[in-house]
């Protein structure tokens, strides 16, 4: 077992807070104002070597105390792996579907007594070690700054530009998604794209194509899943996961799935006029999966923009200038989605706040039309989480709905 005195925490989140709990760490380095917070604004200005000094996930390499300290520097995941109980576990991963598709396997392995963690929202340290398997949602941010730790079952769904700003670029990010497969022991799996499949490890991997190509080389019959679009996908991979595991398949169990909100979530306003809630999409690529759900002959409105993450937009505005669209320009980024829009002769609107964006919509929407967050960028500017985003934008719709009763 480490030493307490051992341990040293950067950034006050739910990571760092869950480690106090579980290894007794009295000090968490944060120089925000938070008064609940055990903190100091002044890291040590130096660690013995047999210190462990762990960053909360979000707070990029660039950071000039993860700078200094590199060496010293473990993931959430080590830290558990080297230092606790590490049950069979099996880590998710990609650039969308990740939530999707770990809650899709929790779900089918619940009587196997699998429970679900890590970026989904739920901190190792609040895991039941005594649980069978252990399914994490595993950000690139925690695969960038994991040195030991390594699943034993990989799920990768693919991977498009994200967080390139936090990685430096496509190419570091990749990187970090394709860590696990490298540390994989013989008789374990992963499940990866066709692109990876010359990957060098001592794993089996299992390659696919896309959803069709998945479903056929495990024998899957597609016309008894109830899914669609990228869901498609991630209920195949909870399925192969099964099957990999236990030779079963659950079609029942797969086709009870609740999908979670935030995620092409609908929902009605007092006129019968369909809201599309999808602040998950954090991403360019989220957003594309969102705009080919829609029929290219609806007429349709899109809040776009938050906080940007550097990636490229090009390829999301060529598809969006082939469908009947109004843009709504929302965010710290606001301006480059009205500079894009131009470019590429759409209608749009710096709405700036989303509040506005449903005002403004509102007062064109029509019934047969649609109203659709996906704002392709993370919320942090205006929001405390994609979450809090989609939740005032159904607040927001509610109240329409409320005014409209008076």
């Amino acid at each position: 077992m480490v030493n307490r005195e051992n341990i040293y925490l950067l950034g006050y989140g739910k990571t760092t807070k869950a480690i106090v709990e579980k290894f007794g760490v009295d000090k968490i380095y944060d120089d925000r104002k938070i008064n609940e917070a055990i903190h100091s604004s002044q890291f040590p200005k130096s660690l013995k070597s047999g210190d462990i000094f762990i960053p909360t996930p979000a707070i990029p390499p660039y950071h000039s105390i993860v700078k200094q300290f590199e060496e010293n520097l473990i993931s959430e995941y080590d830290l558990y792996y080297r230092y606790s109980e590490f049950p069979y576990s099996i880590w998710v991963s990609g650039t969308n579907g990740k939530t999707t598709t770990t809650e899709m396997i929790t779900h089918l392995l619940k009587d196997r007594y699998a429970e679900s963690g890590g970026n989904i929202g739920t901190p190792l340290g609040v895991l039941n070690p005594s649980s069978s398997i252990w399914v994490l949602e595993t950000s690139s941010f925690m695969l960038h700054y994991t040195k030991y730790a390594k699943p034993n079952l990989y799920v990768l769904l693919p991977i498009t530009p994200d967080h390139e700003n936090w990685h430096n670029g496509f190419d570091n990010y990749e990187e970090s998604k394709l860590k696990p497969i490298y540390h994989l022991l013989e008789g374990e799996v992963a499940i990866v794209p066709e692109k990876y499949k010359d990957i060098d490890t001592e794993g089996y991997l299992i390659t696919y194509r896309d959803s069709s190509d998945l479903a056929q080389k495990f024998g899957f019959d597609l016309e008894k899943i109830e899914f669609s679009g990228g869901f498609l996908l991630d209920a195949i991979l909870a399925l192969a996961v099964k099957k990999i595991l236990f030779d079963e398949v659950d079609y029942q169990k797969i086709n009870s799935f609740q999908r979670s909100a935030h995620r092409q979530e609908a929902i009605q306003d007092s006129k019968n006029r369909i809201w599309i809630n999808d602040s998950k999409a954090t991403n360019p690529s989220s957003t594309i999966s969102m705009v080919q759900s829609i029929p290219k002959e609806k007429r349709f409105y899109l809040i776009l923009g938050g906080e940007d993450k550097g990636a490229d937009w090009n390829e999301m505005f060529k598809l969006l200038s082939k469908y009947r669209v109004k843009i709504f320009a929302i965010g710290k980024n606001s301006l480059k989605v009205v500079d894009l829009a131009n470019s590429y002769k759409l209608e749009s609107v710096a709405s700036e706040t989303l509040f506005q964006a449903v005002q403004d919509i509102s007062l064109e929407l029509q019934p047969d039309e649609l109203a659709v967050l996906s704002p392709a960028s993370a919320s942090f500017d205006q929001f405390r989480s994609y979450v809090d985003r989609g939740e005032q934008f159904k607040t927001m719709v509610k109240e329409l709905y409320q005014t409209s009763e008076l």
